[in-house]
C-alpha cells in the first residue's frame, strides 16, 4: 500500500512538473500549487458540508420527533464536528507531497492542527450544552441544578485546549509549559479567585439542596426577594418580585444568611401570624346574658357548654357562697371566648390548612394593648390569594370582636381628640 502511495505521488509531481514551465518548475512553485489543491479541495468539501449536508441534517429533524436530535442541532453538535473534516484535509493533504516540507508548509500544518484542537474544544462546548438542555427537560422535581458543572467543564476544556494550542503553534511539547505550571497557578488564583470561590460554593448549594431553580428566597443584604431564575457557576439570577433582577456573586450565599420559601411551597400552605392588639381596659368578665346569647352560636356553643359544665362543677365544689364567683370562683372572660371563637372560626374557614399548626396565643402585654396572636396557614401559597385569605379573616376578626365587648387598640388620632371635645362641650 506505502509503495502505491508512493508512485501516485510521483505521477502527481511528474503530471504537475510537465504542466509547468521550466522557469517555474521551482520549489516554492511546486509547494503554492500544492497548497493550492489542498486548500481548495478542503473548501469544495466545507461547501458541500455547509450547504448540502447540514440541510439535510435540518430536513431530518423536520420528519423525526426525536427530542435529543432536536437539542444537538440547536446547539450546533453535528455542525461543529463536521467542520473537522475539511480541516483534516488540510492536516494530512500535505503528506501526499513527501517532497514539498518547508517552513510555510510546517507553519500551515501546525495552524490546522490548533485550529483542530479548538474546533475540537467548541465540539466539547456544544456536547456539554447539549447535556444541560437534555436534563433541563426532565420534571422540575426531579432537578437539581447542574449548570456551575456543565460550566466548569467548559473552563477545563478551554483552558487545556489553550494549552495544547499554544504548544502546537509553538511546536513545542505541552509538557514543556506545563513545566512552569507554578507560576501559571499563581496566576490562575488571581485572575479566577472570585471564579473558584464560586466554584467551591455552587458545589456546596448543590449538595446540600439549599437553593433550586423556582425557589423563593430573601437576601436583604442584596435587596433580592423573588424567585431564582438561573444557577450559574458565578452568579445566581433572582428575579424580584416587582420584575427586576438582581444579580448575586454565587459565592456570597455562603458569607452572607438567606431565607428560602420552598419548605413553605412544599408544605403546600402559607404561614399567617399577625396580633390584634386587644385595648386591656375591656378585657372583663362577661354577664350570664352575654353567655346565653353566644350559647347560640354554632361556632361557640360546643366550647360554651364544656366551660360552663366546668365552670360550674369548680365553683360548686369549691365556693360556699355564690357571691363569691368573681372573685374566689371561675368565670367566663370576654377575652377567653373571644380566643375560642377565633379557633372555632379559623378551623371553619374554608381556606385554612387545618392540617397545619393553628393556634390563638397572648403575647406580653405592651403600652399598645394585649398582642392576641392568630398563627394559622392557609391552604395555598399563591402570593395573590394568600393575602386576600389574610385579609378576609382580619376583616372579620376586627369586625366581630366588638360584640365580645371588646375594642382593638389604635393610636389617637385628630377625630379621637375632636370626639372628646365634643363630649367634654356637651357635658358642660
Amino acid at each position: 500500500m506505502s509503495l502505491l502511495t508512493t508512485v501516485m505521488q510521483n505521477q502527481l509531481l511528474q503530471d504537475l512538473a510537465r504542466i509547468l514551465p521550466n522557469e517555474m518548475q521551482t520549489e516554492y512553485t511546486v509547494e503554492a500549487i500544492a497548497l493550492a489543491i489542498i486548500f481548495l479541495v478542503s473548501g469544495i468539501v466545507h461547501i458541500i458540508i455547509r450547504y448540502w449536508i447540514i440541510k439535510l441534517l435540518h430536513k431530518l429533524d423536520e420528519r423525526t420527533a426525536t427530542e435529543w436530535y432536536a437539542v444537538i442541532l440547536k446547539h450546533k453538535l453535528p455542525q461543529r464536528a463536521l467542520f473537522m473534516i475539511p480541516l483534516l484535509i488540510i492536516y494530512n493533504g500535505l503528506g501526499l507531497f513527501p517532497e514539498v516540507h518547508s517552513i510555510l508548509t510546517d507553519f500551515v500544518i501546525r495552524i490546522a492542527a490548533a485550529t483542530m484542537i479548538l474546533v475540537g474544544a467548541r465540539v466539547f462546548d456544544a456536547f456539554l450544552s447539549s447535556i444541560h438542555t437534555l436534563y433541563l427537560m426532565r420534571p422540575a422535581d426531579q432537578q437539581t441544578p447542574i449548570k456551575s458543572y456543565i460550566q466548569l467543564g467548559k473552563v477545563i476544556i478551554y483552558v487545556l485546549a489553550g494549552f495544547f494550542i499554544i504548544s502546537s503553534l509553538a511546536d513545542k511539547s505541552p509538557w514543556y509549559f506545563l513545566s512552569g505550571i507554578g507560576a501559571i497557578m499563581a496566576i490562575i488564583l488571581l485572575l479566577f479567585r472570585d471564579t473558584l470561590l464560586s466554584l467551591v460554593a455552587s458545589v456546596q448549594l448543590t449538595n446540600n439542596d439549599l437553593i433550586r431553580v423556582g425557589d423563593w428566597i430573601e437576601m436583604p443584604n442584596f435587596g433580592a426577594d423573588g424567585d431564582v431564575i438561573d444557577i450559574a457557576l458565578n452568579t445566581v439570577r433572582v428575579q424580584n418580585f416587582d420584575k427586576t433582577i438582581t444579580v448575586i456573586p454565587t459565592h456570597k450565599f455562603l458569607d452572607n444568611s438567606f431565607k428560602n420559601w420552598r419548605g413553605m411551597q412544599e408544605a403546600g400552605g402559607r404561614r399567617i401570624m399577625r396580633s390584634l392588639m386587644v385595648d386591656i381596659s375591656s378585657i372583663r368578665f362577661m354577664s350570664y346574658k352575654e353567655i346565653q346569647r353566644f350559647k347560640n352560636s354554632h361556632l361557640l356553643k360546643n366550647y360554651i357548654g364544656k366551660k360552663m359544665g366546668e365552670v360550674n362543677s369548680y365553683n360548686q365544689q369549691f365556693l360556699k357562697d355564690s357571691s363569691e364567683t368573681l372573685t374566689n370562683g371561675r368565670w367566663l372572660t370576654n377575652i377567653g371566648t373571644f380566643r375560642a371563637y377565633i379557633i372555632e372560626y379559623l378551623k371553619n374557614h374554608p381556606r385554612s390548612n387545618e392540617k397545619l399548626l393553628m393556634l390563638v396565643r397572648q403575647l406580653e402585654p405592651t403600652e399598645k394593648g394585649l398582642p392576641l396572636q392568630i398563627y394559622v396557614f392557609t391552604d395555598t401559597t399563591v402570593w395573590a390569594e394568600y393575602e386576600a385569605i389574610q385579609a378576609d379573616m382580619f376583616d372579620h376578626l376586627i369586625a366581630v370582636a366588638p360584640e365580645f365587648g371588646l375594642r382593638l387598640f389604635q393610636q389617637p388620632t385628630g377625630s379621637d381628640f375632636r370626639e372628646s371635645g365634643s363630649l367634654m362641650l356637651k357635658g358642660r
